[in-house]
């Protein structure tokens, strides 16, 4: 049984290279943004329960992830990365306002991330929260991406730590990105705007749909078509292959995406998923 226990401090975390953030606001209150490499390859994993690995590679790339779990933990998966948009959205306000250079290290009120998350405030969704923290520091990436040809070796997770304090007066989460993850972040044209529809969306399949139409498609007016081979590969699922083409057909009919349109082509004796920019959507450029 993994111990849940949130971590309690009894001193307030340190400023140094820390931003803390006071005022009132979340990724729904302003517009969220989300990684353009972690769009592009998996990453994540699409159920919250998946335990074996994600193995991926795109030779003609050059490509290769490999994505483990801690023994004690699911994979992180992509409802907890809702967390690192949070952040990232909080990075790129930094990064707008011109002001400082984004630390890794940023403390925000607690109740403000589970506002984001669309949570409310209880013993059950915080100790939801602490699990989705733990998946992210305890899942270990080894990739290609920034690191071609694999000149150098090392493990690391989405989070370096993380932590939080309770007192009377403050409820403070506090997070450090790992290097890699904020390296990326910060890189220019790193972060693409997502709508705030997004984190209503409850479905694994779905939300991987609608980060590879926001990265691909963007705000182009044109069609972007995918193989159903290539999108298996691309959400790194461990579903039977034949399993995950009858999911991937049922939520392309359904066609309700925010933002983009989805329809399912069937063409010399292929199948393929086409996304379109839906009209009269608002402009999330950048």
């Amino acid at each position: 049984m993994t111990d849940l226990t949130p971590q309690i401090k009894t001193k307030k975390p340190p400023k140094v290279n820390t931003v803390v953030v006071t005022h009132s606001s979340s990724v729904m209150d302003n517009v969220a943004r989300d990684f353009c490499e972690m769009m592009e390859v998996p990453f994540l994993a699409l159920s919250m329960r998946r335990i074996t690995p994600i193995v991926y590679e795109d030779k003609d790339r050059g490509v290769r992830i490999r994505i483990t779990a801690h023994r004690e933990h699911f994979l992180a998966s992509i409802y907890d990365w809702d967390i690192v948009i949070f952040v990232a959205s909080k990075i790129q306000q930094i990064l707008n306002n011109g002001t400082d250079i984004p630390p890794r290290t940023i403390t925000f009120p607690r109740h403000e991330l589970l506002k984001a998350l669309g949570k409310t405030p209880g013993k059950k969704q915080f100790l939801d929260l602490v699990s989705s923290l733990d998946r992210l520091k305890l899942t270990g990436i080894s990739t290609t991406i920034r690191n071609k040809d694999f000149h150098y070796r090392g493990g690391f997770g989405f989070l370096d730590s993380w932590g939080y304090t309770e007192r009377k007066d403050i409820k403070e989460i506090e997070i450090t990105l790992s290097k890699w993850l904020y390296d990326g972040i910060c890189s220019k044209g790193a972060l693409l705007k997502v709508s705030s529809e997004y984190f209503n969306i409850t479905s694994g399949i779905k939300r991987f749909l609608y980060r590879t139409a926001r990265k691909h498609v963007g705000v182009d007016t044109k069609t972007w078509e995918f193989s159903i081979e290539k999108l298996y590969a691309k959400s790194g699922s461990e579903r039977e292959f034949k399993k995950f083409k009858s999911d991937l057909k049922t939520v392309v009919l359904s066609n309700d995406l925010p933002d983009y349109e989805m329809t399912w082509v069937d063409r010399n004796k292929h199948s393929f998923v086409a996304f379109k920019k839906r009209k009269n959507t608002p402009v999330l450029e950048g």
